[in-house]
């Protein structure tokens, strides 16, 4: 394993809250959206692809992610829908046989903002006791007074129509175009209450 040189990175919650880390891989910059948490321990490229968290900084309260790699199979949607990834313990190598390529490369290829070494535990402890809220990750830590006036004009998740960024354009055949009989499903869209 070689070592990884890591940036200085953070998170800051609307409310001035922050929580450090470092950077994951080489990209620098800042990502916006809703501070939200998933508490699987398996699935995280599935969850990143998942169209229910579209422009949400996902927090993996699972101690290690990127262990076992991504597979092209468990994808679930046609690209990443989170805009960030905070998590405790990032995993550049992986073990699994199935898999594909590394988490680090996947993020890469998909222009994904990560950062680790996150107290998570302590993060969503406080996203549960002070509600949902918009955040941002960066790398930008010596430019905060700017971040922060960028993070008060991200528009508030509640209420805003998200299904038409994530349904499909296009109508798509899956499985025997040739059946005997044929299914038809129209996606309206999925909505989430807070």
């Amino acid at each position: 394993m070689k070592y990884q040189p890591r940036k200085k990175a953070l998170i800051l919650l609307a409310d001035g809250t922050i929580f450090y880390g470092k950077a994951v891989g080489g990209k620098d910059g800042s990502a916006f959206g809703e501070a939200c948490f998933n508490t699987g321990m398996t699935g995280y490229q599935e969850i990143f692809t998942d169209p229910s968290y579209y422009g949400q900084l996902m927090v993996t309260t699972n101690a290690h992610i990127g262990n076992y790699g991504v597979a092209e199979k468990e994808i679930e949607s046609d690209s990443i829908k989170i805009s960030g990834l905070i998590c405790r313990n990032f995993s550049y190598n992986y073990s699994r046989a199935e898999a594909n390529d590394s988490l680090e490369s996947f993020l890469e290829k998909n222009n994904l903002l990560a950062i680790s070494d996150v107290d998570t535990r302590a993060l969503v402890s406080y996203i549960r006791d002070n509600g949902a809220m918009n955040a941002v990750i960066t790398t930008e830590v010596d430019n905060l007074e700017n971040i922060k006036k960028q993070l008060a004009e991200v528009p508030n998740m509640k209420g805003m129509e998200l299904a038409s960024k994530v349904s499909t354009k296009e109508p798509y055949f899956f499985g025997n175009e040739n059946a005997t009989f044929k299914v038809s499903a129209l996606d309206i869209g999925i909505k989430k209450t807070y």
